[in-house]
């Protein structure tokens, strides 16, 4: 057999050893590239979404203050979300500040459920009970904004005559002074409390009732009631108390977009918008409420009455 025969054998013979080596490496089923292997070798770390600056409670996230970071996958909190897309536009149930992940519990959180309240420094928090007429269906949130409205009902405004000899007081009947004004405005919500469930019925044998809905299912009008956590000042503490002791109190809610600069993000000056009050008088003079007209009549054989 000549050289150059050998030498072709030989290489032929190393390159099989190799081809064989290779093999054997690809099918070890710890490889990680082992095309059989499906899951191989987890990926310790994953993308979760993070904010690049503070994002204060009740402002609407914007695309400049979030991105998307990949960090080990045993940081990622629950309920993290991993594109900008799920967050951007939301609106911030609780502070996030800078370098947290934003989660399903700073953007909608179990409602009616309070963990912790961070009262504003020099404002009070203060709780108001509503149903589900006066609160807006019950499903204000955290972070929301709510007017207060007041309704006064006619017995806390007695009409009342003195009689000049006996100084005699009396209370004069069929007037109508009922009396209703929006009377604070911008008032933040810092939680919110629904009741518990209640409990399945004690007859073993009938059907258990399902779980209360948090949302997303029918309403049904049970009259629920929820305890709303405002941020007040101290003035309007006692505005707010005098209303709970003598009026009806409703809560009307508000866009969060009306105090917030929707481009910075940053605070408005807060505004408040004038309103007249209503009483009987105002929607006769400004609504065009008919009041009742007397009507005579004349029975014949009689003088005439008024009816």
């Amino acid at each position: 057999m000549r050289r150059s025969n050998r030498l072709v054998l030989l290489v032929g013979v190393f390159l099989a050893v190799i081809a064989f080596v290779g093999i054997l490496f690809l099918a070890n089923p710890s490889n990680p590239n082992n095309p059989n292997q499906p899951n191989g070798t987890p990926n310790p770390n994953g993308p979760v979404v993070v904010a690049i600056a503070d994002i204060p409670l009740s402002t609407r996230i914007r695309a400049d203050q979030v991105q998307v970071s990949t960090v080990p996958i045993t940081t990622i909190l629950p309920g993290a979300f991993t594109d900008v897309s799920q967050v951007v536009g939301q609106i911030a149930r609780a502070p996030i500040a800078t370098g947290g992940q934003v989660t399903s519990a700073a953007i909608n959180p179990p409602q009616g459920v309070i963990t912790n309240i961070n009262c504003p420094a020099t404002l009070r928090c203060m709780a108001v009970q509503v149903d589900q007429v006066s609160g807006v269906g019950t499903v204000i949130k955290t972070g929301d904004y709510v007017d207060m409205v007041i309704g006064i009902a006619a017995d806390k405004f007695p009409v009342i005559t003195v009689n000049p000899t006996d100084k005699s007081i009396q209370v004069l009947a069929g007037l109508n002074n009922t009396s209703v004004k929006l009377l604070l405005q911008g008032l933040q919500v810092m939680g919110t409390l629904l009741p518990p469930a209640a409990p399945p019925p004690a007859n073993s044998g009938a059907a258990s009732a399902p779980p209360a809905s948090t949302g997303g299912g029918p309403t049904t009008l049970n009259g629920q009631s929820q305890i709303v956590i405002l941020a007040v000042t101290a003035q309007q503490s006692e505005v707010v108390k005098f209303a709970q002791l003598d009026g009806s109190v409703t809560l009307a809610l508000r866009s969060v977009d009306d105090f917030f600069d929707p481009a910075t993000g940053q605070p408005l000056p807060p505004t408040t918008t004038a309103t007249t009050g209503v009483i009987l008088k105002t929607l006769v003079d400004s609504y065009g409420v008919l009041p009742p007209e007397v009507v005579e009549t004349v029975t014949p054989g009689a003088k005439a009455s008024g009816r």
